[in-house]
């Protein structure tokens, strides 16, 4: 799988297949599985948590963490898709049309090169 093969449907295939396989879905509702995003999000801050900015780019090179951040990465995203499955949210829909409301409450021309 990869991400210009494999589409948004078959990435929550492969979860719900895993999650039924295991008969988990009772324990995946939208409560828990809204904790184990936050919870995996935060185990993915954890890799840069004493990092100054000037290192971040180094972390790339390192295979052991990379692999580590990969799998919080993973962690996420399958939370996420099994999140979305459960509640019938269609990501894509729902990503495209955020993106439009933050292109209005933020346009281009007036924040280009600014956070605040």
């Amino acid at each position: 799988m990869n991400d210009a093969a494999n589409t948004i449907a078959d990435l929550k295939k492969l979860v719900a297949d895993f999650i039924a396989e295991r008969h988990w879905q009772p324990f995946h509702d939208p409560k828990n599985l809204s904790a184990s995003i936050a919870i995996e999000a935060a185990e993915l801050m954890e890799h840069f948590q004493w990092l100054r900015s000037d290192q971040l780019d180094e972390v790339k090179n390192h295979a052991d963490t990379m692999r580590e951040i990969r799998e919080e990465v993973a962690d996420i995203a399958a939370y996420l898709l099994s999140f979305a499955t459960r509640m019938n949210i269609d990501l894509a829909a729902a990503l495209e049309e955020k993106m439009r409301k933050n292109a209005a409450k933020y346009p281009a021309d007036q924040f280009r090169g600014k956070f605040k």
